[in-house]
């Protein structure tokens, strides 16, 4: 709900570092991608809002609004009313002024959805299929794509790009059940899949970074700007996000956790991603005699199956509280966050059951970071990918304003 008319809106403080203009000659494009993100997150504003926010001046100010206005990007919502002086016009997004389009392919799933300039998923669809091949990924995009035609919904020169997330190594991992013919996707063209389809730029991410840029940009991210994401699909990946930017790493492979080296009385696996995935619990589950193969079946098991799933979830907390522990201590995240394909109330109970843990270390660590579930879960990676077109195109990002400032 928005604040009434009458109310200044509430900034929040963490918003700064991605909310700063520049008056560096020629840093235009930087600006400009700054006043919308700050009126994307803290809006509707005045002017006056935006100039304390982004501490440019009032005619920069007035010639980046009217451009914003003339491309649709924005709108005027009203006249905010309660303050000395003549009332004073409010922007706001408008969401349908831009869409983009994510895809999330996966050893399990292809998920795609349309988002709109605020972020919210306008359309979606997802193929459930085991180990999907390119030609699968090629056929549903393009069955959604003259959906989307038919229904005029999404005006063509409204979408500005495709992003793609997958995981790295996708056709070389090898999870249970993995067809031998699934290694063709190191050797295919992705954007190629895509580009056949659709005259837009397309962009790839890691599925786990995807979902790590998802959640800063629209979900706990804008409130907590640092902090350390677990996605839990078919394998298991992370990503790290300090102060608000993704970190890479030197081999642009920080965050991969699944690979940690594991040794336990209580499983035979050698890596975390062994022990704690879905392709993981599905085997566990089989083992002792509860097959499952799809996530909505694990909250309609038996009695029995609920047992089993709770022995899953013990093991997976014990195995998950030492890497977390090291996250804690390593990088001093505000809070880490889980997401993927697991059910909402079974990542509910794995991170209070993770956070039981924590707390037992309080007295030995500086630093016990909170664990929760995150707002942009099961869909995190496609919403992250849809996220890289705008990106690209109108989000501020450090490498734009470098960009801007050497020109």
């Amino acid at each position: 709900m928005q604040p009434p008319f009458s109310q200044q809106p509430e900034l929040h403080p963490t918003l700064g570092a991605s909310l700063s203009g520049t008056n560096l000659e020629r840093a235009g494009d930087h600006n400009q991608r700054v006043m919308l993100q700050a009126i994307r997150v803290s809006g509707p504003l005045t002017r006056a809002d935006l100039g304390r926010i982004t501490g440019l001046t009032p005619p920069a100010i007035a010639n980046i609004t009217r451009r914003l206005l003339n491309d649709d990007l924005i709108r005027e919502v009203g006249l905010l009313h309660g303050t000395r002086g003549q009332p004073a016009m409010r922007l706001a997004i408008n969401p349908d002024g831009c869409f983009a389009i994510g895809v999330n392919v996966d050893r399990d799933h292809v998920t795609l959805v349309v988002l709109d300039l605020l972020g919210q998923v306008r359309h979606r669809a997802v193929l459930e299929v085991d180990f999907p091949l390119p030609a699968a990924v090629n056929a549903f995009f393009k069955a959604q794509m003259d959906e989307l035609a038919r229904s005029q919904l999404f005006p063509p020169r409204r979408i500005i790009g495709v992003g793609v997330a997958l995981p790295d190594d996708l056709g070389q991992v090898n999870l249970p059940n993995r067809p031998k013919s699934f290694d063709v996707w190191s050797t295919t063209d992705i954007p190629g899949l895509f580009t056949a389809s659709v005259s837009l730029p397309v962009f790839m991410e890691n599925d786990a970074a995807a979902a790590a840029l998802g959640e800063l940009q629209f979900g706990y991210g804008l409130r907590d700007p640092s902090f350390f994401y677990v996605l839990i699909n078919q394998g298991l990946g992370g990503g790290m996000v300090i102060d608000g930017q993704y970190f890479r790493g030197a081999h642009g492979r920080s965050g991969e956790l699944g690979f940690l080296p594991i040794i336990s009385p209580r499983t035979s696996a050698s890596t975390l991603e062994e022990a704690v995935s879905l392709s993981a619990l599905y085997a566990f589950m089989a083992a002792r005699g509860r097959p499952v193969t799809r996530p909505e079946q694990l909250l309609d098991l038996d009695g029995v199956g609920q047992q089993l799933l709770n022995d899953w979830l013990d093991l997976a907390a014990e195995l998950l509280t030492t890497p977390i522990l090291a996250v804690s201590c390593l990088i001093n995240p505000e809070a880490v966050f889980f997401g993927g394909r697991l059910p909402a109330p079974l990542i509910d109970r794995l991170a209070q059951m993770i956070n039981d843990r924590l707390w037992a270390h309080s007295g030995t660590v500086p630093v016990i970071v909170p664990v929760h579930r995150a707002a942009t879960s099961t869909d995190a990676p496609a919403i992250g990918a849809a996220l890289l077109p705008f990106t690209d195109r109108l989000l501020p990002t450090r490498t734009t304003l470098m960009k801007t400032a050497a020109e």
